[in-house]
């Protein structure tokens, strides 16, 4: 199974004053693995966002499983569940990286892809480029 990866050092800016790493920044990970996958595997998505394409976040969870802090490195992997019509699931895993790995979280975010007519967002298709690239990180085989 093929995951999208990206790697993360945590800075103390991300911990509480308990030391421990404050709960939204796993949520502000999904978001950073999004924007990272869509760079390096789809930059015509990018280019239509500027042309009234939208990726409208609809929902977002995570579960934590243990504590992170500081300096601590983590791997956030990126699998796609699902594409139905306009809309895009995807799961996270949240690994720390050490002596031995650790899953320490698990995430999912559903995403739709709208398309901006003056004040209004109305659902567009998932871009058939899009569609392909997120293929190859299925948790099950897209056909």
């Amino acid at each position: 199974m093929n995951a999208y990866e990206y790697r993360h050092i945590i800075g103390f800016d991300e911990t509480s004053l308990a030391g421990n790493v404050y709960y939204v920044n796993h949520l502000a990970w999904q978001g950073r693995a999004r924007e990272l996958f869509l760079r390096e595997h789809a930059p015509d998505v990018l280019e239509q966002l500027e042309h009234g394409f939208a990726l409208i976040t609809l929902r977002c969870s995570c579960e934590y499983l243990a504590e992170l802090k500081a300096f601590d490195e983590v791997v956030v992997r990126m699998f796609l569940v699902s594409m139905v019509q306009n809309r895009i699931a995807m799961r996270f895993e949240y690994w720390r990286e050490g002596v031995k790995d650790e899953l320490v979280g698990r995430g999912e975010q559903e995403i739709a892809c709208m398309r901006r007519h003056g004040e209004e967002l109305l659902p567009t298709p998932i871009p058939s480029s899009l569609q392909e690239v997120l293929a190859e990180f299925a948790e099950v085989q897209v056909s």
